[in-house]
């Protein structure tokens, strides 16, 4: 496998984790700006959460020593 494709896939992978984390925080402060945090508001940010996560183990498979 070209090392240097999966190191670019990798760096894309953690640029969209980084976007998914920033998505959340701004989720977050629209909510309180708005006087709180509704239920509706806590499930969008777990289900970012949760794919920022999978997101981030993706890159960090394709960095390992040993990937392939």
């Amino acid at each position: 496998m070209n090392e240097e494709a999966v190191a670019d896939i990798r760096s894309r992978l953690e640029a969209i984790g980084e976007e998914l984390a920033d998505l959340g925080l701004e989720l977050l402060r629209e909510a309180l700006a708005q006087g709180g945090e509704s239920l509706e508001v806590a499930a969008r940010q777990r289900r970012l959460a949760s794919a920022r996560r999978s997101v981030l183990k993706a890159a960090g498979l394709l960095g390992g020593s040993g990937a392939a």
